[in-house]
């Protein structure tokens, strides 16, 4: 009878032993089924659009380059780094981006290169209508700013010495220059308000001047750029610009360029 009650027992415990020991196993693998469904997540979307320029940097992309051909053509870099900006918008237009580099919209073939775009025509009733127009398609920016000051030299057609007025030896000021480009290269009424805007806001001024010498500033622990512009007597737009900035956060150790006032 004893053996009989030990091999009960026994049995009792070897059952109970089997159903904890099974719901154990199935608690965990609910638990392991719900993390493996809880914690998957969503592939990450990566964007194919290249990240848009701000204006600052794309003004320190062009800047020097305008200096050169400016003073090689008697011509102001302030007004010709204004029409780039409001042009191809801050070189974020697909005409100005790669692989065009067609920053001031210039119609016809460069080399016998050109890139077809949808454009608005005045039909010669006023009325506008769209047509596909051949553009310049250049290797970089160079040969575009490049290929500007030629035609601003070269004039047109007719008259050779058509924008002979917004020369630099023919003015006295910057906004001379862009006052008779408004209503000869631009139709736009308010193109000589919009580009003068532009250069008091960028300080572009500087660009019509000879290349200042350049030092580099090595960024210290607590340094704000409002510190470092303030040291240098320059505007924190034009550090950013030379340095091709898109934010105002510096990093300990980080190295500015810095062109110095006369």
């Amino acid at each position: 009878m004893k053996k009989k009650r030990r091999k009960l027992k026994k049995s009792v415990v070897k059952g109970l032993f089997f159903i904890f020991f099974s719901l154990f196993l199935i608690a965990g693998g609910i638990y392991t089924l719900n993390w493996l469904f809880t914690s998957k997540q969503e592939p990450e979307l990566v964007s194919d659009e290249p990240e848009e320029m701000t204006t600052e940097q794309f003004i320190g992309m062009i800047g020097e380059d305008a200096r050169k051909l400016a003073h090689k053509h008697d011509l102001y870099a302030s007004v010709m780094i204004a029409q780039a900006v409001l042009e191809s918008n801050d070189g974020n237009s697909e005409l100005a981006s790669d692989p065009n580099y067609n920053l001031f919209g210039v119609k016809g073939h460069y080399k016998n290169e050109s890139v077809a775009f949808e454009t608005l025509e005045d039909d010669g009733k006023g009325n506008l209508e769209t047509i596909v127009a051949e553009f310049r398609k250049y290797p970089s920016y160079k040969e575009s700013l490049e290929d500007y000051a030629k035609l601003l030299k070269s004039g047109v057609s007719w008259d050779k010495q058509f924008y002979a007025p917004a020369y630099k030896s023919n003015t006295k000021s910057h906004k001379e220059a862009t006052a008779y480009l408004t209503g000869t290269y631009a139709t736009d009424s308010q193109y000589d308000e919009k580009l003068n805007a532009l250069i008091k806001q960028y300080d572009l001024e500087i660009y019509d001047e000879p290349k200042p010498s350049q030092r580099e500033v090595v960024v210290k622990r607590k340094d704000t750029l409002d510190e470092i512009a303030k040291s240098y007597n320059v505007s924190e737009t034009l550090i950013r610009q030379w340095n091709q900035l898109n934010t105002n956060t510096l990093t300990k150790g980080q190295t500015l360029i810095i062109y110095e006032k006369k």
